[in-house]
C-alpha cells in the first residue's frame, strides 16, 4: 500500500495524457485501494528505478475467463511511465515481468491490450515487445466517463 499515491498520480496522468480525461482523483485512489486489497481482480506491476528505489513505471493486469481456451487472459492497462523515464526500457522491463509470470502460470492463454487508435507511440512500444494488434474492435458503455460522439460517429440527419 506505500505505492497507492504513486499509481493513483501515474494512473491521472495517464487518463489525460492519452485521453484528456480529468478523473475523479478521490474515486481513483478509492479503486485503487480496492484493487490492491482484491487480488482475484489482478494486480499492479510497478517498475523502480534501480539508483532511486522509486516507481518510474507501472501497468495494471486484469483478468478475463476465456471458454474457448480453457484459459485467463491477462489483460494490461493503465500502463504508464514517468515521462524522464520514456525511452529507456521500461515498459520492456514490466511487459518482461508480466511475460515470465504468465509463462510460470498454465491457466494463463494469453496477454491483452486496449490502446488509443492515435497513440501511435504507445502502439510501437507494444509491438516492439511483440505484441500485435488484434482483430477485434472495443466497444464501450462507459457511465462515469463517457466519450462524446465524434462527427462520423453520428447517424445521417435526413
Amino acid at each position: 500500500m506505500e505505492d497507492v499515491d504513486t499509481i493513483v498520480s501515474f494512473s491521472a496522468a495517464m487518463a489525460m495524457e492519452t485521453e484528456g480525461r480529468h478523473l475523479d482523483r478521490e474515486r481513483l485512489r478509492r479503486g485503487t485501494v480496492t484493487f490492491l486489497d482484491s487480488p482475484r481482480y489482478g494486480f499492479f506491476q510497478v517498475a523502480e528505478a534501480t539508483t532511486e528505489g522509486r516507481i518510474v513505471g507501472q501497468l495494471m493486469v486484469t483478468y478475463e475467463w476465456s471458454d474457448w481456451r480453457d484459459g485467463v487472459f491477462w489483460w494490461i492497462q493503465s500502463v504508464y511511465v514517468d515521462p524522464a523515464w520514456r525511452r529507456q526500457g521500461v515498459f520492456r522491463r514490466l511487459h518482461g515481468a508480466i511475460l515470465a509470470r504468465t509463462q510460470a502460470d498454465p491457466a494463463v492463454c494469453g496477454i491483452r491490450l486496449y490502446v488509443d487508435e492515435t497513440n501511435r507511440i504507445a502502439q510501437t512500444a507494444y509491438r516492439r515487445v511483440g505484441l500485435t494488434p488484434s482483430p477485434y474492435v472495443v466497444f464501450e458503455q462507459d457511465f462515469l466517463y463517457p466519450r462524446r460522439p465524434v462527427l462520423q460517429d453520428r447517424p445521417d440527419e435526413a
